[in-house]
């Protein structure tokens, strides 16, 4: 056992107690495995919750941390900086966008991206033009706002009254969603792919009809891509594969390979409604942040890396489906590329946890997705010899579940 005095215990004598992570601390990654105190090896299948993109210690990350940091790491939003501006231009150039806000994570972009959605509405038609149209299990972060479009109330309760004005509808239904929006409504907020709601994807029908009824009622389409988006469905950006341009799209956790940066993107003319002094961030857009995205994207951004998430996906679901004919317990495999969901058969539903410290007992990590689904992000880079060998260890894991 390690001697360090940084152990899980500590945890409990300093940190507020919103969390309750594991006894396991690890010290060090390479690639897509993991050492811990004790240096025992852990294959990574969560990746920081779909955040480290291209794994850990990545070479050119490394070079590109130590270039910049030599450098300077802040400035503040009294003046831009080349990193920022490099970054800026790489996101317009690949994706729909015009303009894009730097934030420090998803929360704070999808708080900028309602604020905008909410400003632009007021200057155009009014203040009654102010409703927002959300989505049940949705998840748009810990912010008071985000929680409050969120889908779940889980994370909102105890915190007070919540933001006024947000309706909530079932995911993938069309006619609520005609239903439901009016000549108030000033954005449709979705994820293409529900992250933390299980892993539920949108039905191309449905996120068509969702753009339509934007269209129809100048109401704003919000796409939440902090989970889906710099690659990590196979394409660049997971609206991409639903043929539909969002109004805002909002960027994070794979954009730094876990340094926290995110961005909001949009077109000119929305952006033109957060003009000087509506909106800030002390530290967005720093250089820092700003350069290791600019590599990341430029690692991720590759028709062979993107062409490799979706064989990679392949090659998983063809692993699952075989330890699932010898144990029966994945209901359904969800998902595209390296977000993945194994969608747990009746006797098992309410133990993904369980499948979770199972896994990691055999030195596998991976994640949930609510209670009833195991949830795979790992590195879009994974090599597929780290495929097959946690697949072995997550066969393992299962087997052990399922004799009890």
């Amino acid at each position: 056992m390690s001697n360090s005095p940084f152990n899980r215990e500590l945890f409990d004598q300093v940190m507020v107690p919103n969390y309750s992570p594991s006894t396991m601390i690890p010290v060090r990654g390479k690639g897509s495995r993991i050492w811990d105190q004790d240096g025992r090896e852990h294959i990574d299948f969560a990746g920081g919750i779909a955040v480290t993109s291209v794994g850990h210690a990545h070479p050119e990350m490394l070079a590109a941390l130590k270039e910049q940091g030599e450098k300077i790491w802040h400035l503040s939003n009294i003046m831009t900086n080349e990193p920022a501006l490099k970054l800026a231009q790489q996101l317009t150039d690949a994706t729909f966008a015009e303009r894009v806000f730097f934030a420090n994570s998803g929360a704070e972009a999808n708080e900028a991206a309602f604020k905008l959605a909410r400003r632009y509405a007021l200057e155009n038609f009014g203040p009654d033009k102010h409703e927002i149209i959300a989505f049940h299990q949705g998840f748009h972060g810990r912010t008071l706002f985000t929680v409050s479009v969120g889908g779940q109330p889980k994370y909102s309760a105890g915190f007070g009254p919540a933001i006024e004005g947000i309706t909530h509808l079932p995911y993938n239904d069309i006619a609520a969603l005609e239903a439901a929006v009016s000549e108030k409504t000033c954005a449709i907020v979705m994820e293409p792919l529900q992250g933390e709601g299980g892993i539920i994807a949108a039905n191309p029908a449905f996120a068509q009809r969702a753009r339509e009824l934007c269209d129809q009622h100048q109401a704003l389409l919000v796409m939440d891509e902090i989970q889906t988006g710099v690659g990590r469905l196979g394409t660049l950006y997971a609206h991409e594969q639903l043929g539909i341009t969002p109004d805002i799209m909002t960027s994070a956790k794979g954009l730094g390979n876990g340094f926290p940066v995110a961005a909001m993107l949009t077109s000119q003319a929305i952006a033109s409604h957060m003009g000087v002094g509506t909106h800030g961030s002390t530290y967005g857009g720093n250089p820092l942040a700003c350069a290791i995205a600019s590599k990341v994207l430029e690692l991720v951004n590759q028709p062979t890396v993107l062409a490799g998430v979706n064989n990679k996906f392949e090659r998983l679901k063809a692993g699952i489906e075989a330890i699932n004919a010898k144990y029966h317990f994945c209901a359904e495999i969800r998902g595209r590329g390296l977000l993945i969901g194994c969608a747990l058969t009746e006797p098992y539903q309410g133990q993904a946890g369980v499948f979770q410290v199972a896994a990691a007992e055999q030195g596998l990590m991976v994640l949930v997705a609510g209670p009833d689904v195991v949830r795979l992000a790992p590195s879009l880079l994974i090599p597929e010899a780290d495929i097959d060998a946690g697949l072995a260890l997550f066969e393992q894991a299962v087997a052990k579940v399922v004799s009890g």
